[in-house]
């Protein structure tokens, strides 16, 4: 069987797109952590997946919510990926927010977000595996490519 760095190693060499994934605490506190294992699983309904790690510190506040809403974040967002990823070494997000949708924190500046209803959650190995139905979205009206993760660094495209 294959040990988690040959796994996480290979797994490097598929290129993908990154988001945060947000939500509120029950005093209504937004949160939220960089994830880029989003995926699509169906169109009618609109269906979309996201893979939590059991030990982030964000995993009691997913767990309970009802709700959250997926950043789809532009290549000028690395620092706010990184901010996410990592919260304790850069500023309080306060200043990225922009006005809530659906009850979930929204992201500034981002290429678009999705507010989703969770509809389920499965137990993934040391993740969970979190379904949501897709209930209100926007694409945002601004000139900018995704950031991408590959080989453990941001590229862009190009």
């Amino acid at each position: 069987m294959p040990d988690s760095r040959s796994f996480r190693q290979i797994m490097s060499c598929f290129a993908t797109g990154v988001t945060v994934v947000t939500a509120r605490d029950d005093d209504g506190t937004g949160f939220g952590i960089t994830v880029n294992s989003v995926t699509s699983v169906s169109l009618e309904p609109p269906l979309l997946l996201f893979c939590l790690d059991k030990k982030a510190h964000v995993y009691p506040v997913f767990r309970r919510a009802k709700y959250f809403a997926v950043n789809i974040l532009s290549e000028n967002q690395q620092d706010v990926s990184r901010h996410f990823a990592d919260y304790r070494h850069y500023p309080k997000p306060d200043k990225m927010w922009d006005r809530p949708q659906g009850g979930c924190p929204i992201l500034r500046h981002t290429l678009a977000w999705m507010v989703c209803r969770k509809t389920s959650t499965f137990r993934g190995g040391d993740h969970d595996i979190i379904t949501g139905e897709v209930v209100k979205l926007h694409k945002r009206n601004i000139q900018a490519e995704p950031l991408i993760y590959f080989h453990s660094r941001y590229r862009k495209i190009g």
